[in-house]
């Protein structure tokens, strides 16, 4: 769809349906509606992901771009964490009609600064329109750097879903376990840009996945078993985001301009297709065990398989620099 109608087009298209599936569950409290309104508006919220992420590429391969991948997905732990403080309140004093209104608002004001601000880099325009074709290497490259994205998400999950069911086992109370889990959300809205500016300028996003994933599964597997909460989740905080960025910047690596869309399209479906695997099975762990730790034990796994594709992927990269650069 992006390559047949261009990035910002498609983009504009996509915050179209988001804000069109808002106002029908603005409109309309039938069962029906509620979830065509879900449907449309995350039909729309895909889209975004999708091209959005080529078009960051499309501006920053060759310079900052771990950087500017750590920001960009920064922006969801982030809008999360506004949302959370913002549209309780807007409900708690207005109703839950001005907090579809509010979410109806924010999608107009990025539609907004879509269609006025942005502009595509000159060689992106060039592109739009050509069609270039993924080799099968290119291909398995995009599957591994998905699949590192994938398992990462889901080690992350694992603490936001089950670290509060955690410590309510060891006798917190639910209200003091969500508050002190939460300070990972916020203190990876530090480490993921941290990350990714490190990433940059060391040139070394590899050692910073690979330090960063076993650092995260070590603290996790410590956060069940230890009774100094406070600071594990402190260090669990500070290390999270680190590979964030330079994980994102892998697909631009085997990615040419004209075949990013589907080459970002490709990512995010075996990202999207792995997601909900990972977080069935960390359920599924948690209820057959008996224990939240089981969930955040599983998470700590994925992690750790995260440096393995890591280096199939280098493998991969490596194979193609010498089909591009024979020796005679």
């Amino acid at each position: 769809i992006g390559r047949r109608y261009g990035d910002k087009a498609t983009v504009l298209a996509g915050l179209l349906a988001m804000l069109v599936g808002e106002l029908l569950m603005t409109t309309s409290a039938s069962w029906s509606m509620q979830i065509a309104g879900r449907l449309i508006a995350g039909t729309g919220g895909i889209l975004l992901s999708v091209l959005m992420t080529k078009m960051v590429a499309d501006w920053f391969t060759g310079r900052e771009i771990a950087t500017a991948m750590a920001i960009f997905v920064n922006s969801w732990p982030v809008g999360i964490a506004i949302s959370l403080m913002l549209l309780p309140w807007i409900g708690a004093r207005f109703g839950l009609h001005l907090v579809n209104v509010a979410v109806a608002g924010w999608i107009l004001i990025g539609f907004g600064l879509m269609a006025l601000v942005y502009r595509a880099p000159e060689a992106a325009l060039s592109a739009e329109g050509e069609r270039g074709s993924l080799t099968l290497e290119t291909v398995y490259a995009v599957i591994a750097a998905s699949s590192i994205w994938c398992l990462y998400n889901i080690g992350l999950s694992m603490i936001f879903s089950f670290g509060p069911s955690m410590l309510v086992e060891q006798g917190w109370s639910m209200a003091a376990a969500g508050s002190t889990i939460s300070i990972v959300l916020w203190l990876a809205a530090i480490s993921v840009p941290l990350g990714g500016f490190l990433a940059d300028r060391t040139k070394r996003g590899e050692a910073i996945i690979v330090a960063g994933c076993i650092a995260f599964a070590l603290l996790t597997v410590l956060l069940s078993r230890s009774s100094a909460v406070l600071p594990i989740v402190i260090a669990v905080g500070a290390v999270c985001g680190l590979p964030a960025g330079a994980i994102m910047s892998l697909p631009a690596r085997v990615l040419e301009r004209k075949t990013r869309a589907i080459g970002m399209g490709i990512f995010y479906t075996v990202f999207y297709a792995g997601s909900p695997v990972g977080s069935a099975i960390g359920g599924k762990l948690s209820a057959s065990i008996g224990s939240a730790s089981a969930a955040l034990d599983f998470g700590a796994v994925v992690l750790l398989v995260c440096p393995a594709i890591l280096w199939f992927f280098r493998r991969i990269v490596a194979g193609q620099k010498r089909l591009a650069f024979p020796t005679t």
